[in-house]
């Protein structure tokens, strides 16, 4: 029988433990519903004020927004287009919501506002995920981005979808309000098409679609993952504190969250051309096959994504659908050239730091571009190509003398002969800067061990040559030839008086020898006090 002395913690002592000890754990994995604490700033939720407030201060135009697309992604025109306008529509009609509830306490019950949610079709690297992340960022919404692929990997159906909608809080900073506002922008929505012929459960494809269904429409999501136990724990708790005041939301509504579905869709095109061509026999009909662009997408309806493994009421979930065309060469070419995240200007940067101005020529841009075409990765291809091509230039060159790089199609055409050249260009000395370290070392050396070394020019580019074979600096050549040295100066420092010494090129070839004949010779003159020479021979 248990001690009457040992009675059970009161449920508010237990909460206040478990609180203390989550509050050891590393914090921003999870979203803590009705916790009353901003995770950033550490107030009560109520003294914060309501980030969602600046959302509906939403004024864009249209325009506004596809001429701030334009300064990231080049091309795709259309597409930027249909999502300024999708966007500026969600947003007004989110503006337009809140302003009815705020006025007259409730909306009017005739008020129906459908969904813009976006489809875009379109190659990899076309820029489709840059415009709707641009898109969010400018707004100031939440943004998240996820693969349908990692849905297709999951043991179930639904929970890792809900997710999404709960990261968009963590994305928020624990506003859940502002969350409600936010973007979900899926990638490679395509693979989750079903499979003609499948028997069964198919949880990779259509069970997700139809998870996605009440997501893209309007539901509730527990901002705890039943899944999670920890979150769980934390929202009981949460439940459990007495106290008045308006209770907390321990859900998140998708009324306003925006999904933007994008997936390359290949093989769609040839559904929508083998349905245009059904009615055209013999010679007249059109055997070739085109890519998915602006005229053939005209064409596409809904029976289309339907036949390609998608349930109808999730492609009614998507009625805003945009192409995002293949890039060509030219266009690659001014993505080099004039998109704000250009990789010319990486490329600069990282050759900067290592003392390298490199300087990317019209030519040289053109035939990087021809090569990305090639690919059939879009604008990652540029990546691949150029690290392809200066890979050994930006290994080999740092350290050396070269401090220009001239990038033209001549290098790219040529680069085992251009590199080298550089290679020879490396060898040569640049007197400035070794001058410059070796005052450095002279200095350092006066410093410590109080003697003035003084190099000639012949002997400081000697020694600056051997630097650059070797791929070391002056100073850690010099550091370690003349790291004794010290000890024979000092002698014939005490022997002489003499406290400057000049080395010459002989004197750097074989240091030992150079100082062993000096302190010989320092011991020559009348009572060993003879100074000796600049070159080392006794005085008179």
């Amino acid at each position: 029988m248990a001690d009457d002395d040992e009675k059970p913690p009161k449920p508010e002592d237990f909460q206040k433990m478990m609180q203390e000890m989550f509050s050891k754990m590393p914090s921003g994995s999870f979203v803590v519903p009705g916790m009353g604490v901003s995770p950033e700033k550490g107030l009560p939720e109520e003294e914060l004020p309501a980030k969602a407030d600046s959302i509906f201060e939403f004024d864009y135009l249209p325009r506004d927004i596809k001429a701030h697309l334009d300064r990231f992604v080049i091309r795709q025109d259309e597409a930027k287009k249909a999502l300024s306008i999708a966007v500026c529509d969600h947003y007004n009609h989110a503006k337009y919501r809140r302003t009815m509830e705020k006025e007259d306490g409730k909306l009017p019950e005739v008020l129906e506002l459908q969904k813009q949610n976006v489809m875009v079709v379109g190659p990899t690297g076309v820029g489709k995920t840059y415009l709707v992340k641009h898109i969010a960022e400018l707004i100031g919404v939440p943004f998240v981005k996820a693969d349908a692929t990692k849905f297709s990997e999951t043991g179930y159906v639904g929970g890792d979808v809900d997710d999404l909608v709960r990261e968009l809080v963590q994305r928020a900073d624990g506003d859940v309000e502002l969350a409600e506002y936010g973007i979900v922008y899926i990638d490679e929505i395509d693979k989750l098409a079903s499979k003609g012929g499948m028997i069964g459960r198919d949880v990779s494809g259509r069970g997700v679609q139809t998870t996605l269904l009440k997501l893209m429409e309007e539901t509730e999501v527990p901002l705890s993952n039943p899944m999670d136990i920890r979150g769980q724990m934390q929202a009981m708790m949460s439940m459990g504190r007495g106290g008045g005041g308006e209770p907390k939301k321990d859900t998140i509504n998708t009324r306003h969250i925006l999904f933007i579905v994008s997936g390359a869709f290949s093989g769609l095109e040839k559904m929508v051309q083998r349905r245009l061509s059904a009615g055209q026999i013999g010679f007249g009909a059109d055997q070739s096959e085109v890519a998915m662009n602006e005229e053939l997408f005209q064409q596409l309806e809904t029976q289309d994504l339907i036949d390609y493994g998608f349930e109808a009421e999730f492609v009614g979930r998507l009625p805003v659908r945009v192409v995002c065309e293949k890039l060509k060469a030219v266009d690659l070419e001014n993505i080099l050239k004039f998109s704000e995240g250009s990789l010319l200007r990486q490329y600069e940067r990282e050759f900067e730091a290592y003392g390298i101005r490199a300087r990317f020529e019209e030519s040289a841009i053109r035939r990087v571009s021809e090569m990305a075409e090639k690919e059939n990765t879009g604008a990652r291809a540029l990546m691949t190509v150029c690290e392809r091509l200066l890979r050994d230039f930006k290994f080999e060159l740092p350290g050396t003398s070269v401090t220009e790089l001239t990038i033209d199609a001549d290098l790219i055409d040529n680069r085992e002969e251009r590199l080298k050249v550089y290679r020879e260009l490396g060898k040569l000395v640049d007197v400035e800067k070794a001058r410059a370290e070796m005052d450095t070392f002279c200095r350092g050396f006066r410093t410590q061990h109080g003697v003035d070394l003084v190099f000639t020019d012949e002997a400081l580019a000697k020694l600056a040559g051997e630097a650059a074979e070797q791929g070391r600096s002056l100073l850690q050549l010099c550091g370690q030839r003349f790291r004794d040295v010290q000890f024979g100066l000092k002698l014939i420092q005490k022997n002489t008086g003499r406290t400057s010494f000049e080395f010459g090129v002989e004197s750097v070839e074989d240091p030992d020898k150079y100082l062993s004949d000096m302190v010989v010779r320092s011991y020559g003159g009348p009572a060993g006090g003879a100074e000796a020479a600049p070159d080392g021979t006794p005085g008179p």
